[in-house]
């Protein structure tokens, strides 16, 4: 088997058919076990050549991550190939069961994705009746870039019952100016862990956004954000944690 995206991995170690990948693409990290696995590829493309020799039973491929050219030759190749690409948070429960059945591991899927869904409803529930916070996620600071309707994150964003100030964007990740996140009024800021991100913008010039004023910026693992696989629920946890901050 061969899994073309990190989340792809980290469902199926989740569901105990880790041992199965044979190859897989560049940051491919979690679990520890996954970065012993041969990468055969990344955003950039799949060498086509090296999955014809190692001849996988299945492909998980990834439609958002993988080059559209590349899935269309491995189809075409003959191969078997299931495509994991989450749009909404209960997406994660309906891949882990499929890949359970595709795999062999039905009971252990089964049993991950109920889970996973009873924690969701869970925090969603504890969520929903809390007093909305105006949200900036700052995807990347140079260009400065967040997310809108349709993004991963925002998927997240509600759930802690946040009020993403660039929701009505134009696309799911907009480009965008200091000035335009100025206007919002945000009451907080939410970043990634990477150094370049925080480093990219010294918020502490703009005291006038009410995030910068009361010390809200937080950041995050992106992994555990940017990722959809059972994890996603430590990073809503971390998000609704930052958000209750606000709220105190």
């Amino acid at each position: 088997m061969i899994a073309l995206s990190p989340h792809g991995v980290e469902m199926l170690f989740a569901i105990g058919a880790g041992e199965s990948i044979v190859a897989t693409t560049d940051y491919a990290d979690f679990p520890e076990a996954a970065k012993d696995i041969p990468s055969i590829g990344g955003y950039y493309g799949i060498q086509i050549e090296r999955v014809i020799e190692l001849n996988p039973d299945l492909i998980v491929v990834w439609q958002s991550g993988n080059k559209m050219e590349d899935i269309k030759q491995l189809r075409d190749l003959g191969f078997t190939l299931f495509n994991s690409d989450p749009k909404h948070l209960a997406d994660i429960a309906t891949d882990l069961e499929l890949l359970g059945k595709l795999t062999g591991h039905s009971a252990k899927a089964k049993q991950v994705a109920d889970d996973y869904r009873q924690q969701l409803a869970d925090i969603t529930l504890q969520n929903q009746t809390k007093p909305t916070v105006k949200v900036f996620y700052q995807l990347w600071s140079t260009p400065l870039m967040t997310v809108a309707k349709g993004s991963w994150i925002q998927n997240l964003i509600e759930v802690c019952h946040g009020d993403n100030v660039f929701f009505d964007a134009a696309s799911e990740y907009p480009q965008i100016s200091i000035e335009n996140v100025l206007l919002t009024d945000a009451e907080v800021i939410l970043q990634s862990q990477d150094e370049g991100n925080i480093l990219g913008i010294n918020w502490s010039d703009w005291p006038e956004l009410p995030a910068v004023k009361n010390q809200h910026i937080y950041q995050f693992d992106a992994d555990l954000l940017h990722r959809a696989t059972p994890r996603a629920i430590l990073g809503i946890n971390a998000v609704c944690g930052a958000l209750d901050k606000v709220r105190r």
